[in-house]
């Protein structure tokens, strides 16, 4: 069974071990972080996320507020996590920039948001941990406004083959010890949803897409 088809209760439990994961890496987080942007992703990629943010804007999995500097000013912002230890260090570092913010533990699987309520949904890295990428997905398009944009940043399974096996061993590892994943195609789910898309770049081998795209109609 893989982990786009648990039952509510099974998805209940896998969130758990992931809570209780961000709970101990939360610390360093930032760190960990730090270094695979430096070395494998690009740094460049969170601002060309935030940038393009505008209104009401909702950033799921946020985090402990990577992002928080790249947002512009006028950008009404909500962050949601699943982990409590995460949003803490998130508050605080949106204290640090006197930036404003509401900030809600949540599952990305279930937004306790209403329909058609943000302008713009960021999530950046954040697929790769949830157990159903693509019901985010789907929820992601519930709570958007129509013509609102949908803007993801994520590590993917590479073009290239010999890099596409390792990540494959890698994974085998990692999504059984923390329940990550690292060669999950989320553009192909925003398709599938119904989106337009807008923009989609794959960069540094094709481990790292980028996409905008659009909700059409209602």
């Amino acid at each position: 069974m893989t982990e786009d088809s648990l039952s509510p209760f099974e998805r209940a439990r896998a969130n758990e071990v992931r809570r209780r994961n961000y709970a101990k890496e939360a610390p360093q987080y930032d760190r960990e972080m730090d270094f695979f942007e430096r070395w494998f992703f690009g740094t460049e990629h969170r601002s060309w996320a935030c940038s393009q943010a505008v209104g009401d804007t909702l950033e799921v999995a946020i985090g402990t507020g990577l992002n928080l500097p790249h947002y512009p000013g006028d950008v009404r912002l909500t962050g949601l996590d699943l982990s409590p230890e995460m949003l803490a260090l998130a508050e605080t570092a949106a204290n640090r920039i006197g930036r404003r913010i509401e900030l809600r533990v949540g599952d990305a699987q279930d937004l306790p948001f209403a329909d058609r309520s943000f302008d713009t949904v960021v999530c950046t890295y954040g697929l790769c941990s949830v157990p159903d990428d693509a019901g985010v997905i789907i929820e992601m398009k519930r709570v958007l406004k129509p013509g609102g944009r949908l803007i993801l940043v994520d590590h993917i399974r590479s073009s290239i083959e010999p890099i596409f096996w390792f990540q494959w061993l890698y994974e085998l590892i990692w999504s059984r010890s923390k329940g990550g994943y690292v060669t999950r195609r989320p553009a192909l789910h925003v398709t599938a949803a119904g989106f337009h898309v807008h923009t989609r770049d794959r960069l540094r081998a094709g481990i790292v897409e980028r996409v905008v795209a659009l909700k059409l109609g209602q």
